[in-house]
């Protein structure tokens, strides 16, 4: 009886909370938070030898008299108490947290129409858009180079996690033999997500170190129009050439001013900064080959084929067309210096076209189809050789091969007509996952490599102005 009696005492919780058997994801069972805040043995303390004269708390004696040999209550109020106050804090972040959660899972089903009239957006585009928010969230105030804060990197963590999880349940089945009469199928992550998506989180994962590694420099910012940089100090020295930032053609006004010493960068700090330029360049392509491959697959709305012209001299102008036709050999650099483009928006505007041309002559040849993997994409570009006889295949790979080149020209050129209306029509929710992934991690690679060449073209103009 008295051993029983002891094993209930034993497995009774020191705050009284009863433990769930049930686990979460996202909410601790009450056993884990009690165990975050200090245990108090409420048993021991009442079972201590009578001729003890000392009480050990959180490892300090206290001399106790025998008219104290009674617990006091206040002292045992006050460790529940305690541990009170912390486990309602992490309540409290937890029921946010869950707050969260069902606040996303409502807009995904709901389309974003919050009215609930079923008038929303479909689910992958939902997917899209979220992502697309998240990364404005997180990094659309980064406008230098500096680790992200620590709330941030758990946000953006968290956030695409959930994102991610969708793909573990996009599958495609296939069949598999297990004899000569015997045959079944089972099912393994659809191709495109089980090569994409590991590319895609190494890529993440490999910016996010980039961008940690910016704790210990030797340059610095100042804000535009401060009173350092009016003043020619940067907060670190006097020589932070206020003059040689403004005269850049390529300004953006929102951006802050970086600075570097008087006698420039070191050798080793310049030798790491172009290190981590080539870094972030290789990540840049490697995003974009991947976001170009997942919107080649989607398909062509029809909406979009119904605004092309019935030509695609219509679409380039005379001037191109010409350029496209006549030429025994074609070298799209030329073209494009003979063009002379001086802004983004004519080469948004020139790239939109050069597209609408291509998915005409394309359809002449009756070779497009409303989806074509980058696989047919690269047969179609080696099978134009050996139908160098029509007119519209040579066409048609010329202007895929200016594409090209053009926006290898304009890295930070923005998405054509063509790629904006595959977003707003695609239904597939991997293929949406997969593009604005590769989408946001392109921008932000970008952005690393400019802020880099920002630093390094400050540096290079200080040491040419001391030679």
């Amino acid at each position: 009886m008295e051993s029983s009696l002891n094993s209930d005492q034993n497995e009774q919780s020191v705050s009284g909370t009863p433990t769930s058997s049930v686990s979460s994801p996202y909410r601790r069972t009450y056993s884990d938070i009690s165990g975050l805040s200090h245990r108090f043995d409420v048993q021991s303390f009442y079972n201590r030898p009578s001729n003890t004269n000392a009480v050990v708390l959180s490892g300090h004696e206290e001399d106790v008299s025998e008219d104290a040999a009674e617990p006091k209550d206040d002292v045992v109020n006050d460790v529940h108490g305690d541990g009170d106050e912390e486990d309602s804090d992490i309540d409290s972040a937890e029921d946010a947290e869950l707050e969260m959660m069902r606040e996303r899972f409502a807009k995904l089903l709901l389309g974003e129409d919050m009215s609930g009239s079923g008038k929303g957006v479909c689910t992958a585009v939902t997917v899209s858009n979220s992502i697309t928010n998240l990364y404005a969230t997180v990094f659309g105030q980064s406008l230098r180079l500096q680790p992200l804060s620590t709330e941030k990197k758990e946000l953006w963590k968290r956030e695409m996690n959930c994102f991610m999880s969708i793909c573990d349940y996009i599958v495609e089945v296939i069949p598999r033999s297990l004899g000569t009469n015997v045959e079944i199928t089972e099912t393994k992550l659809r191709s495109d997500i089980l090569m994409s998506l590991p590319a895609l989180r190494k890529l993440d994962n490999m910016l996010m170190e980039i961008l940690d590694s910016f704790t210990e420099n030797e340059f610095w910012y100042v804000e535009r129009g401060s009173s350092s940089m009016n003043s020619g100090g940067g907060g670190r020295d006097s020589g932070t050439f206020r003059k040689v930032v403004v005269q850049r053609k390529d300004e953006k006004w929102w951006l802050p001013v970086p600075c570097v010493p008087a006698e420039g960068l070191s050798e080793e700090e310049r030798k790491n900064l172009r290190h981590k330029r080539d870094c972030a360049s290789q990540i840049h392509k490697a995003a974009l080959a991947i976001n170009d491959s997942t919107l080649n697959d989607m398909d062509i709305p029809d909406s979009y084929l119904t605004t092309l012209p019935k030509s695609g001299k219509a679409s380039v102008g005379d001037v191109i067309y010409k350029q496209l036709c006549t030429a025994e050999k074609f070298y799209p650099d030329q073209l494009l210096d003979i063009l002379k483009i001086t802004s983004e928006h004519e080469a948004l505007e020139l790239a939109d076209k050069v597209e609408a041309s291509l998915v005409t002559w394309r359809r002449k040849t009756g070779g497009l189809t409303h989806s074509k993997s980058s696989w047919d994409m690269m047969k179609d570009i080696g099978g134009d050789a050996d139908r160098g006889n029509d007119k519209n295949h040579i066409l048609a790979a010329r202007a895929r091969s200016l594409l090209f080149c053009l926006k290898q020209r304009y890295p930070e050129l923005s998405q054509t007509s063509l790629d904006i209306c595959k977003i707003q029509f695609n239904r597939d929710v991997g293929k949406a996952v997969l593009e604005s992934y590769s989408r946001v991690l392109e921008g932000l690679a970008y952005n690393v490599v400019s802020w880099i060449d920002d630093v390094l073209y400050v540096d290079r103009t200080v040491r040419n102005r001391e030679d």
